[in-house]
């Protein structure tokens, strides 16, 4: 590493060192994030899994889909998923903050595009590269994330889906007695060779130009769908 001596005769370290440090960070956590996706691979490849949808045209996994859609699902169950339907003309809005790095990796190592940004950081940008990079594909995102509250969904999914003129499908997942953590969203963890269940809502259709009272009235017709979805495939 490159050194540089100040002003009090001290040595730091030069830019072009720290860049070699982040560099190095940054293939390390690519390098176990690929075998943390080999891993969860493994482990949803022992699983009994099932797909149910509630109208066609809505698994976009199937040769025949069409058109797009904003997927959006409890955070809880957002990684497992991912392994089983990558490579299928997916991006991922993931967060901003630091455990969304990982994330992201681990996304790249199933085959998916990612976008970064929230409801409140970095949303513009995100949905720009959306549109500028990835306007053909069907959007994931989590609508209770990154730090909840639990199940509860924000108002980001019906705005983004109003503004990108994109229906909303809410998408249940639930595994038979899954191993919980103890983070906010109680995130779920399949046992080996256990059952895994995916059931797809109807797709919503969000009108433009939405005032404040009608946000709140898709929210939380979206809400209660995605909590009827979800207690179908946990059941």
């Amino acid at each position: 590493m490159t050194m540089v001596r100040t002003a009090n005769n001290a040595i730091d370290p030069s830019p072009n060192g720290s860049t070699a440090v982040r560099g190095a960070k940054r293939m390390l956590m690519r390098f176990t994030a690929q075998v943390l996706g080999v891993s969860i691979k493994s482990l949803v490849a022992t699983l009994d899994t099932r797909i149910v949808d509630y109208e066609p045209n809505c698994d976009a996994s199937l040769r025949e889909f069409r058109g797009q859609v904003i997927y959006v699902l409890w955070h809880e169950y957002f990684l497992l998923p991912t392994a089983m339907t990558g490579g299928c003309n997916l991006t991922l809005l993931i967060g901003m903050h630091p455990d969304a790095d990982w994330l992201g990796e681990i996304a790249a190592s199933f085959g998916f595009d990612t976008v970064r940004g929230s409801s409140t950081k970095g949303g513009i940008k995100a949905i720009l590269k959306y549109v500028r990079e990835h306007r053909d594909t069907c959007l994931v995102m989590t609508p209770d994330g990154p730090k909840g509250p639990r199940r509860v969904l924000s108002s980001g999914c019906i705005q983004l889906a109003s503004l990108l003129q994109i229906p909303i499908v809410p998408a249940g997942v639930g595994f038979d007695r899954p191993y919980r953590s103890r983070s906010w969203d109680r995130f779920a963890v399949p046992r080996l060779g256990s059952r895994g269940r995916f059931v797809l809502g109807p797709r919503i259709t969000i009108p433009r130009k939405l005032s404040e009272s009608q946000v709140l009235q898709l929210r939380m017709h979206v809400e209660s769908v995605l909590h009827q979805v979800s207690a179908e495939a946990e059941s």
